[in-house]
């Protein structure tokens, strides 16, 4: 069976969002900075509260900000 993963575009939609900080995604998300941290790289995946709460920070869909990959390939 195939080895699926979330990937995620948080740390390029940050710097495009006139370089946010962890910290202020992390205000208008109502989570902590030590939350973004593992998301950014990939080694936590949100509640699909937190997802949708990362994506509306950014004016994104919940599927611009996150895709799902199954062996590397995004499904």
């Amino acid at each position: 069976m195939a080895k699926e993963k979330i990937h995620n575009h948080i740390r390029k939609l940050r710097f495009e969002q006139g370089e946010m900080t962890q910290q202020e995604l992390s205000d208008q998300c109502g989570c902590t900075r030590q939350t973004i941290i593992p998301l950014e790289q990939e080694r936590y995946v949100p509640s699909l509260l937190l997802a949708i709460k990362i994506a509306k920070a950014f004016g994104k869909t919940v599927d611009d900000v996150f895709q799902l990959l199954d062996d590397g390939k995004v499904k």
